[in-house]
């Protein structure tokens, strides 16, 4: 008698409180398979050790992985709400592939119509980036800069041969540059699109269960 494999996990990790209270509580079920939301705490390091000992987890083996949370945009005209999709994540040590990231955006689009979504590659910096910095990293091709997602995404790949995505709500553009971090709290429009996007991250993941034709 056949049995049913369990559905693979899925991973979401984000860096601060406040993203993950923002997708606590868009958490709504609608998921295939166990979902793990897990607050890594700030900066590639907090990031790295987090992923590596969750996933460490025989639970969690083969769970595919999506880093999430808030960046800074680098190219002009992006806006604070506006959603980045990252066609890979990188940082001086590597960069990842990202996989299926056209059903992310046609998903993303679909529940949040109306918001931008912008695809390329994403970046990872130690440390907010400002001024000619954010200009300087923009000329290597990234579209946005965030502290976590390229760490995640590397130690995801490194613990094992996963699926990984990394999607990132803009607070911090060239036009709108944070004073400081915490002008995060006051990011209501972000704080909204990342309550909504989990049924697009869900979608995402359901694609990954089905078989390839």
């Amino acid at each position: 008698m056949s049995t049913t494999p369990a559905p693979a996990p899925l991973l979401i990790a984000c860096a601060l409180g406040i993203e993950h209270l923002a997708l606590r509580a868009g958490e709504r079920g609608g998921a295939d398979g166990p979902v793990t939301v897990l607050r890594t705490g700030m900066g590639p390091r907090a990031a790295e050790r987090s992923v590596t000992r969750v996933l460490a987890d025989p639970a969690l083996a083969g769970a595919a992985v999506l880093a999430t949370g808030f960046c800074a945009g680098l190219a002009p005209g992006m806006h604070p709400g506006d959603l980045v999709v990252a066609e890979e994540a990188r940082d001086p040590r590597g960069s990842v592939p990202c996989v299926g990231t056209e059903l992310l955006v046609k998903e993303l689009v679909r529940t949040l119509p109306g918001r931008t979504v912008h695809t390329g590659p994403v970046t990872g910096s130690d440390h907010v980036v400002r001024g000619h910095e954010r200009s300087d990293l923009f000329a290597t091709g990234a579209i946005a800069v965030d502290m976590e997602s390229a760490a995640t995404l590397l130690s995801a790949v490194r613990a094992g041969e996963r699926p990984v995505a990394a999607v990132r709500v803009v607070v911090d553009a060239p036009e709108h540059e944070l004073v400081r971090i915490g002008t995060v709290r006051g990011g209501i429009s972000a704080f909204r699109v990342l309550r909504s996007v989990l049924p697009a991250f869900f979608e995402w993941h359901r694609s990954l269960l089905l078989p390839r034709r």
